[in-house]
């Protein structure tokens, strides 16, 4: 017997119940109406003049309803008579190419058929200027070419770092506009003080007049989104600042704080920059930022589609499997850690054959007193948080909270002949 399986062979696996956890789900059904009333706004629409060439910022996050947001608001500004082309605003990902940008929007549900406009990527820059300290700030160069941009993007907590603007139109502003290079730029020092360079750097950006407005969406639990706002230039920061708080209040969130085994189906850059959101695992890829429940061991099973092969974030787990590692494009993963210097996150977990056996090493190694009462939970991702597998070992506790309702109870983990986990019936879009 192999001697990984022969230290394996006496762990026992949990039955696990399915339950699900109720979040607020106050989202807006008239995406595209209320958008649209953002978009009329006096200070905004009349920035907008006929034959304006304008750039319409697309990250590579999976927003939650971007086609028509981007469609929506292609569709507005040629009402108002401008003509604008979609660009890919994602500072090194998609392998930093030019071909691998343009291939993650697609996978996001934007091409030109669905925004109803070009698409133009590159990865050239123009350095407008310089902070204090000597970094430099860049723009993408179709953008600065252009007459006007609009910058678009979700507001939630960063990864890796805390600060009054974390993720949001503001660091749209200097890392997805600045491409690789502006990325890179912002990186440079560290995430110690990504804070105040996000900000100096998007105050520069601001300076040029380039930017029209802002498009800012907040999104709740079910990612599904809550608030959207069209922020004028000189609004940029602080409207930026107000959407945060609203973000961090409805975000989703395990209901242990303590937990010994946390099992992810997947892992993606779609999902998260850091491919799982460290927000709710608690597993941070720097010191500059906290929070979280305290989990003594974590498993990675896949990576989603849209990924592309990057793994960035693998590196936080315990475990992954064979299965993982086989469609990891390790050029991508690694572009992610040259370009923001940490790379933790693209290092490699303990690599299993097959998911019993990476559950079994991580029931081996959380330091449970009884393994047979080891706290497992297992999730799709870190986006999908509304249903959830718990290990008995939890159903009591789980069953006093308020909100959640119990919808398998336990059973056994099956397994495939290859010792892959057959699916059991946990949602992977609850």
């Amino acid at each position: 017997m192999d001697i990984i399986k022969e230290l394996l062979k006496d762990v026992p696996l949990p039955k696990m119940a399915t339950v699900r956890q109720v979040f607020p789900s106050n989202r807006l059904t008239d995406i595209a109406g209320v958008l649209r009333k953002e978009l009329n706004k006096n200070d905004i629409c009349e920035r907008v003049r006929p034959g304006m060439r304008i750039a319409v910022t697309v990250g590579s996050r999976g927003l939650a309803d971007l086609p028509t947001l981007v469609q929506v608001t292609v569709s507005e500004l040629k009402r108002l008579g401008a003509e604008p082309f979609v660009i890919p605003a994602m500072g090194s990902h998609g392998g930093a190419t030019a071909e691998g940008q343009e291939d993650v929007l697609a996978n996001l549900g934007v091409t030109q058929e669905t925004a109803g406009c070009p698409i133009i990527s590159s990865m050239e820059v123009v350095e407008i200027g310089r902070l204090a300290n000597g970094l430099p700030v860049y723009m993408d160069k179709q953008a600065y070419q252009a007459d006007g941009i609009v910058v678009l993007n979700r507001v939630k907590p960063h990864t890796a770092f805390r600060g009054n603007n974390e993720s949001g139109i503001v660091k749209m502003l200097t890392i997805g506009l600045g491409k690789q290079k502006g990325a890179e730029a912002c990186h440079a020092y560290s995430f110690k003080y990504m804070a105040e360079h996000i900000v100096a750097m998007a105050e520069q950006i601001l300076a040029t007049n380039k930017i029209l407005f802002g498009i800012a969406t907040v999104e709740n639990a079910y990612d599904q989104i809550i608030k959207i706002v069209a922020a004028a230039p000189e609004d940029f920061i602080d409207i930026d600042r107000q959407l945060l708080v609203e973000a961090k209040a409805n975000m989703a969130s395990l209901p242990f704080k303590q937990i010994d085994v946390l099992i992810l189906d997947r892992i993606g850059k779609d999902i998260s920059g850091d491919g799982m959101d460290p927000n709710i695992t608690g597993r941070y890829p720097t010191p500059y930022a906290s929070g979280g429940p305290d989990i003594a061991k974590m498993v990675v099973l896949d990576l989603t589609e849209r990924t592309h092969g990057n793994a960035n974030g693998m590196g936080t787990a315990d475990f992954a499997t064979r299965r993982l590692v086989n469609k990891t494009n390790f050029s991508m993963t690694y572009a992610n850690g040259l370009t923001s210097t940490v790379v933790g996150p693209t290092h490699m977990p303990t690599i299993l054959e097959c998911d019993r056996d990476a559950l079994q090493a991580a029931i081996k190694t959380c330091n449970a007193r009884d393994y047979k009462q080891a706290r497992v939970v297992r999730i799709a991702d870190t986006l999908h948080l509304g249903e959830l597998q718990i290990s008995e070992a939890l159903l009591a506790e789980v069953m006093a909270m308020p909100g959640v309702t119990l919808i398998h109870e336990p059973v056994d983990l099956k397994f495939d002949e290859e010792g892959n986990l057959f699916d059991l019936g946990l949602r992977h879009d609850a």
